[in-house]
């Protein structure tokens, strides 16, 4: 029976994943692996910072899981690991069901106050 405050290994992860995702450099640096493997100065060339700051960024995101590195001849490349991705997905889509709720209510407040007959209606 799992507890309502998971503490195990998953959940250490999962932390890691959530504070890695937290950093818009992080999750622009996902996105172009996303499209594939890249090395440290192909990450870096968009981004507005420079190289030894891309590589902490990369072992945050490889702490969490997130890339996996590779070294090939000279160069050491970084790719996209979906697995914990995955796990954070699921994790979330477990609450979803609360948030659905929430905008079914707000959606039905807003047609009902936005509404101009329904307005007069609900007028005492």
């Amino acid at each position: 029976m799992s507890s309502v405050l998971d503490t195990g290994p998953a959940s250490d992860r999962l932390s890691r994943v959530f504070a890695a995702l937290a950093d818009p450099t992080r999750r622009r640096i996902l996105a172009r692996l996303a499209e594939g493997e890249a090395t440290v100065t192909e990450i870096a060339e968009p981004l507005p910072i420079s190289l030894p700051a891309v590589s902490r960024h990369l072992k945050v995101l490889e702490r969490a899981g997130l890339i996996s590195r590779g070294r090939h001849a000279q160069w050491r490349s970084s790719r996209l690991e979906a697995e914990p991705l995955r796990e954070a997905t699921a994790w979330m889509e477990r609450y979803r069901v609360f948030w659905d709720d929430a905008f079914d209510r707000l959606d039905e407040h807003l047609r009902r106050t936005h509404d101009p007959d329904r307005s007069e209606e609900a007028r005492p």
